[in-house]
């Protein structure tokens, strides 16, 4: 027998009061499985993704901060770092916040005095060492081997969400993916699924940003003989507002104002990668290129009528984002914001107001499902919170018709890849 915590709520309203028979766990799967499909109706569907969906492969800051280990020749940087702990705590947000901000200040100013001036040079040099060493660390728990630890369990669930809503019906328009992640899971599932995406890079050899490709679609010709296109149905929008991995700060080419460049993920290091590092003042390094323009694009498709904005992983806590979301709630009458995340505590008041407004509009899901033994009523297994990456793919969202094609044809070319391989 299943057992729940479920927790579906429209504005402050429970969803579930006043519905006939919602005396069972599968009853209320099921009401919300039926609730997001009415959304998947609606002509613009988009997704937040934040660092939940990447969580068990990725670490989280408090896992980084842990895992950040100093060497013999790293006892000025450690010593400082501690000081910077002892005062900030354990967050490596507010520590890399202290340490731009530190920086900033002594690369802006200058002394006469000797002595003076090389203090301020060994503090300018001391904290360059440590955030690079900081960035290196988060860099390299992003770049990660998809083949070790979890990744292949995570990189299963990005597979099954695209598997599932990239075929839409043509004649609405393509999901896209608005994602603070700057890892490669996206990219990884899509390639794998033959799924196009357009990220906002052109190019051949070179691959440098232009917005304008956000605007842009892909067709088939449906008549060799006239000039009649329609567009494909695998293709996917994907945001990438934070950045990425495998973006760098690049010599434009001629004729390309953008100094925006993708590279391979086999040629990735920490010291060119072009993304936002997580601190509270990250908002303003959002305001520069290519953020400005991902923004914006993030912006003007949360202001298009009919469109429905699905978040899940992200915890609201960067400022830039929220204030998007609730622009697109004071100006769009017909956007709807559905939540996979637990209501906040009440302290969280004023940090994260959505949770607290009594809209119509926002819709949140949570909670957790578990199996009891019915002679002994104790748990089975363990507990799946509905609100988790893993569940939602898994077991809420609607799986689209128009896919069934396209899965036989990667099952047939999964088996004859892996009979040619036999062969050799």
């Amino acid at each position: 027998m299943k057992q729940d915590n479920i927790i579906a709520t429209q504005g402050l309203t429970n969803l579930f009061a006043g519905q006939p028979d919602m005396d069972s766990t599968d009853k209320k799967v099921e009401f919300i499985k039926t609730k997001l499909r009415e959304f998947f109706n609606l002509k613009n569907v988009n997704f937040l993704f934040g660092a939940g969906t990447s969580n068990g492969a990725i670490d989280t800051m408090s896992e980084l901060y842990k895992h950040l280990k100093f060497s013999e020749d790293e006892k000025n940087e450690e010593k400082e770092f501690k000081s910077i702990v002892a005062k900030e705590g354990e967050n490596l947000e507010n520590i890399l916040k202290v340490m731009y901000s530190a920086r900033n200040y002594y690369n802006g100013i200058h002394d006469d005095d000797k002595k003076a001036e090389d203090d301020i040079t060994h503090y300018k040099e001391l904290y360059d060492r440590l955030i690079k060493k900081i960035e290196g660390h988060i860099f390299d728990s992003i770049n990660v081997d998809f083949a070790t630890k979890e990744c292949p369990k995570i990189l299963g669930y990005y597979t099954t969400f695209y598997q599932k809503l990239a075929m839409r019906n043509k004649d609405l328009s393509r999901i896209r993916v608005f994602t603070t992640n700057n890892d490669l899971f996206n990219e990884t599932a899509l390639d794998s699924l033959n799924i196009h995406y357009i990220n906002g890079f052109s190019g051949g050899l070179r691959r440098f940003f232009n917005p304008a490709l956000f605007n842009y679609t892909w067709s088939k010709r449906m008549d060799t003989s006239i000039d009649k296109y329609e567009p494909i149905e695998n293709l996917v929008y994907l945001y990438k507002i934070h950045g990425s991995i495998n973006w760098r700060e690049s010599t434009p080419l001629p004729g390309n104002f953008f100094e925006i460049e993708e590279f391979p993920s086999s040629d990735l290091t920490s010291d060119k990668a072009c993304l936002i590092y997580p601190t509270p003042t990250k908002q303003d390094k959002s305001l520069g290129a290519p953020y400005v323009d991902l923004f914006r694009e993030f912006q003007n498709k949360l202001l298009e009528p009919h469109s429905v904005l699905f978040v899940i992983g992200y915890g609201f806590n960067d400022r830039h984002v929220n204030d998007i979301i609730y622009r697109a709630l004071a100006t769009n009458s017909t956007i709807n914001i559905v939540i996979f995340s637990s209501k906040p505590k009440d302290e969280d008041r004023e940090k994260k107001p959505i949770f607290f407004v009594d809209d119509n509009r926002i819709f949140t899901f949570s909670g957790k499902v578990w199996d009891v033994d019915d002679e002994e009523n104790k748990v089975e297994g363990s507990k799946h919170t509905i609100n988790h990456f893993d569940y939602i793919v898994n077991e809420l969202l609607p799986n689209l018709d128009a896919f069934k094609k396209e899965d036989n044809l990667v099952r047939f070319v999964n088996q004859l890849n892996n009979l040619t391989k036999d062969k050799k």
